[in-house]
């Protein structure tokens, strides 16, 4: 099989799972988010919940986690890509534009 079709075909891969830690990362916050919510909403200590909390906010720090692993996989990747002779540039669907700091929007202070 050419090497640009297989790369292409891991290179949606690494993007559906990209796109899959990082939605996990947002339902589990969204979650801590409703518990503090509610504890908040019904009138109850802070220490009522605090160990479930607790283990949602490990959770998320797992994630996070999982998150930077599957980065430093895709620069790796990237890297083994050249390795291999593979020069073509990939056309992974979805994908959002990669922006720097330096392409970041120059905002200025209002009133």
């Amino acid at each position: 099989m050419e090497k640009a079709i297989v790369a292409q075909r891991l290179a949606n891969q690494l993007a559906s799972t990209e796109n899959a830690v990082d939605a996990a990362i947002k339902e589990t916050s969204l979650l801590l988010n409703g518990m503090l919510d509610a504890r908040q909403e019904l009138n109850l200590s802070a220490v009522f919940g605090d160990e479930a909390a607790r283990k949602v906010a490990d959770a998320i720090a797992a994630l996070a986690a999982a998150r930077q692993s599957v980065v430093e996989a895709h620069n790796e990747m990237a890297e083994l890509k050249l390795r291999a002779g593979i020069r073509t540039k990939l056309n992974v669907t979805d994908k959002p534009p990669n922006l720097s700091v330096d392409d970041a929007v120059n905002m200025r202070r209002v009133g």
